[in-house]
């Protein structure tokens, strides 16, 4: 039995995120007067750490482990200066309270698992999101591409921000007012840990 234990061990990768060669967005709808104008904040997070684990003979028990530093977000919009210093400094005073909750994390293993084609999964995580002191259960379907040394996984999933005690804010004296509703989208690159032992 120990046998067994140690080979299923050694079969499960370990692979570093790569901030750099990945994206991860928050896309939010608005509503108000600008609304119609297309004003609705895309939202960059460029700095972030993590870590994937996989094992290609059973991807159902692949895991993965995201930070974010949430004082680190941006507005990817096209806008003026001056708009997007006020949608960040409304987004991280007020909305995430970055001073307070510095921290994005998300932890999760595989619910399900299925190979599409070879090195090919769509997978199912199951995990929790603790955003703004608060932890909440999500599921995050991810299209997954493997190999010995890298693995990519993209995919979206989507939150309300008043299930994490987050009250709807607005900017520009309440002529762009945010929903609830936030979509997360992500592409996210790792590069394989090649630790002693791994298979």
């Amino acid at each position: 039995m120990a046998s067994s234990l140690n080979e299923t061990q050694k079969a499960v990768r370990s692979y570093v995120v790569d901030a750099w060669k990945s994206r991860f967005q928050v896309k939010a709808s608005a509503s108000g007067m600008l609304s119609p104008f297309g004003h609705n904040p895309l939202i960059s997070i460029p700095n972030f750490i993590g870590e994937a684990w996989f094992a290609p003979q059973t991807p159902e028990q692949s895991s993965l482990r995201i930070v974010i530093d949430a004082g680190a977000v941006e507005v990817a919009n096209d806008i003026s200066s001056k708009d997007r210093r006020e949608m960040e400094r409304v987004m991280k005073a007020d909305v995430l309270e970055t001073e307070r909750y510095p921290e994005i994390r998300f932890e999760g293993a595989a619910a399900r698992a299925d190979q599409i084609a070879d090195g090919m999964y769509r997978i199912a995580i199951a995990g929790t999101l603790t955003l703004h002191g608060a932890q909440r259960a999500v599921q995050v379907p991810c299209n997954v591409i493997v190999s010995d040394d890298s693995l990519r996984a993209n995919g979206e999933f989507s939150i309300r921000q008043s299930d994490y005690g987050i009250g709807l804010v607005s900017v520009a004296g309440g002529t762009l007012k945010l929903k609830d509703e936030l979509k997360l989208t992500f592409d996210v690159f790792a590069h394989r840990s090649w630790a002693v032992g791994t298979a």
